[in-house]
C-alpha cells in the first residue's frame, strides 16, 4: 500500500504559528478583524483561498500572502509540534509500506523544512505540496500530480487527513480515505465527504491502513 498523508492537522499541529502569522497579515494592512474569530477552521484550506474570504478581494488578498509568509517562514513553522503518537505510528507503517509521501496544500518549500525540523523526513519517500504561485494547492491536482509521478494505482493507495479536502481529494481519484479526528475537521465532515474510516488516535492508523 502507498500512504499518502496530510500534513498540518494530521502530523503536525500548526495552530500557534498558523494563527499568529494571519494575525500578522491582516494588522500589517490594517484590515481589522474580531480577535475572537475561529481562525483555527482556516487550518486546511489553500492560503489564496482563505486569504481571499478575510481580505475580501484578490489585490489585498495577494499582499496579505506575502506578509503571512514572510513571518511564517521564519518563525511560524516551527510554532508547530507534531502531535502525539505520529512518530511511533510511521515507524510502524514504514516497515509495511511500499511507499509513504507527503501530500499537502502547503507550500513544498515549507512543507519539507518542517518534516525536516521535526526529524519525519526519514519516514517519507516524497514530500509533495503546493506550488508558492497557488497551483497544486486543490488536492484533486495535487493527488493527480503525485498518482502520474509516482505511477501507482488508486486502488493500491490511502489518503489520511483532516478535513474534506484530503477526502475529497481521494475520493475524486478513487483512492480510500482516512479521516483523523485529532486535526480540525469533525467527524461528521469527514463522512459527509467521503471518509472510508475514521481513526480517534494515531494508534489506529496501521490495522485502518493495512486491514
Amino acid at each position: 500500500m502507498n500512504v499518502l498523508f496530510d500534513l498540518d492537522g494530521t502530523l503536525t499541529d500548526p495552530k500557534l504559528g498558523f494563527v499568529r502569522s494571519i494575525h500578522y497579515a491582516l494588522s500589517e494592512l490594517s484590515i481589522k478583524f474580531d480577535p475572537d474569530t475561529n481562525f483555527e477552521s482556516y487550518i486546511g484550506p489553500p492560503a489564496h483561498d482563505t486569504f481571499r474570504e478575510l481580505c475580501g478581494n484578490q489585490g489585498l488578498a495577494e499582499e496579505a500572502i506575502s506578509l503571512y509568509r514572510e513571518r511564517y517562514a521564519e518563525i511560524g513553522l516551527f510554532e508547530n509540534e507534531p502531535y502525539e503518537g505520529i512518530q511511533e505510528s510511521l515507524e510502524r507503517i514504514l516497515g509495511s509500506a511500499k511507499s509513504i509521501h507527503v501530500a499537502t496544500s502547503k507550500p513544498t518549500v515549507f512543507s519539507r523544512r518542517i518534516i525536516e525540523h521535526f526529524g519525519l523526513d526519514r519516514y517519507f519517500n516524497v514530500v509533495y505540496g503546493s506550488n508558492l504561485d497557488g497551483s497544486l494547492s486543490d488536492k484533486t491536482e495535487l493527488l493527480n500530480h503525485i498518482l502520474e509521478e509516482q505511477g501507482f494505482e488508486p486502488s493500491d493507495a490511502v489518503m489520511i487527513g483532516d478535513r474534506r479536502y484530503d477526502m475529497i481529494g481521494a475520493n475524486n481519484h478513487g483512492i480510500r480515505a482516512i479521516g483523523v479526528l485529532w486535526g480540525y475537521g469533525s467527524e461528521e465532515e469527514l463522512r459527509n465527504t467521503g471518509a472510508d474510516e475514521i481513526c480517534s488516535h494515531p494508534e489506529e492508523l496501521y490495522e485502518q491502513i493495512f486491514k
